[in-house]
């Protein structure tokens, strides 16, 4: 069974406010790593239950709540990406081919019959699309053509958190809905109840988005290089940029870039604003380096993360591309 967030309740009670006149379909988009996708999943299970509670909550003891418990409800579609499937089940592709990581056209083909089909329980029928912007462009063309021609009380809830990646035509063709993030506060005291040692630096490290953060802190990858980028990063004068790139090899490019994302930010709030979002811990040093260091320098320097992060899951050489990042980091401080 899914549950909601403390920070959702807020969001839970606009949606119950849209139920006596939902749309056919709804964009609900926010930040990665709040729960949209539990959220979704709530709303479309309590729209299939038979006695839903008087907060709107699913009453989890219809024959309907267990079908969907079961995933087996015959008025409930989930679409998501091959890959996602894969990594929940725990099972690859035969062969050794890789899942793919789009939604492909096929899977929205198959929704055709589902979308004309009458409703098994007399009800809404619902799909949900996640990450809806992983749809490749012959899935999302076909999907319009659906939206364009809605039938009665079948609701799409497509969920996103990079909706600019989305067709025009499709957006004009949902009711927007906005999650919020949560407040550091918020998110932090959630964090702390799941038991992570540090919930606040936890949260800053993944931009405050508390799912991610408790991902990131039980897993603990690249807890270790992180700390050694961080310590390298504040001393730039000293960085051995060809070492340092050889010892963060162990974790993905991307989380390296993210990090550097995030302190090139504080930087540049420390330079302009005198103050700091991510690394709160480290204000003095960040003030220091910041008060040496040219402003379109670092406005350069954070384009070219911006860029290199587009192409971090699969670079060439993942050696040389560090190297390149970091020397650029430490070229901004030669003057």
């Amino acid at each position: 069974m899914k549950q909601l967030y403390p920070w959702q309740f807020e969001s839970w009670q606009s949606l119950q406010g849209l139920r006596s006149r939902l749309p056919h379909a709804l964009l609900i988009k926010g930040a990665q790593g709040i729960g949209k996708l539990d959220l979704a999943l709530c709303f479309a299970q309590s729209l299939l239950c038979v006695s839903p509670k008087s907060d709107g909550m699913a009453c989890q003891e219809c024959d309907s709540c267990h079908w969907f418990e079961q995933d087996s409800h015959p008025d409930f579609r989930l679409i998501q990406p091959d890959a996602m499937t894969a990594a929940e089940d725990g099972e690859e592709k035969a062969g050794g081919k890789k899942p793919s990581r789009e939604i492909s056209v096929d899977q929205i083909r198959d929704l055709s019959s589902f979308a004309n089909l009458s409703a098994h329980c007399g009800g809404y029928r619902v799909v949900v699309v996640y990450p809806a912007e992983t749809m490749n462009n012959n899935a999302a063309n076909s999907l319009l053509k659906t939206l364009e021609e809605p039938t009665d009380k079948l609701l799409f809830l497509l969920i996103t958190h990079k909706p600019q990646q989305l067709l025009p035509t499709i957006l004009s063709r949902c009711l927007g809905f906005t999650v919020n993030t949560p407040t550091r506060e918020a998110g932090a005291a959630w964090l702390a109840k799941q038991g992570i040692k540090d919930p606040e630096q936890a949260l800053a490290q993944t931009g405050f988005t508390p799912l991610q953060a408790l991902n990131w802190a039980e897993a603990g990858e690249g807890a270790e290089e992180r700390k050694l980028l961080l310590y390298a990063i504040r001393q730039p004068a000293k960085m051995d940029a060809l070492n340092l790139a050889e010892s963060l090899l162990k974790i993905q490019p991307v989380h390296v870039i993210h990090c550097l994302q995030q302190w090139c930010h504080d930087l540049a709030s420390a330079q302009l604003a005198g103050s700091v979002r991510y690394f709160p811990e480290q204000s003095n040093e960040l003030a220091k380096l910041a008060s040496g260091v040219s402003s379109i320098a670092l406005m350069r320097f954070q384009k070219e993360l911006l860029e290199a992060r587009r192409a971090a899951f699969h670079p060439l050489n993942p050696k040389l591309f560090l190297e390149s990042l970091l020397l650029s980091y430490r070229q901004l401080f030669a003057a």
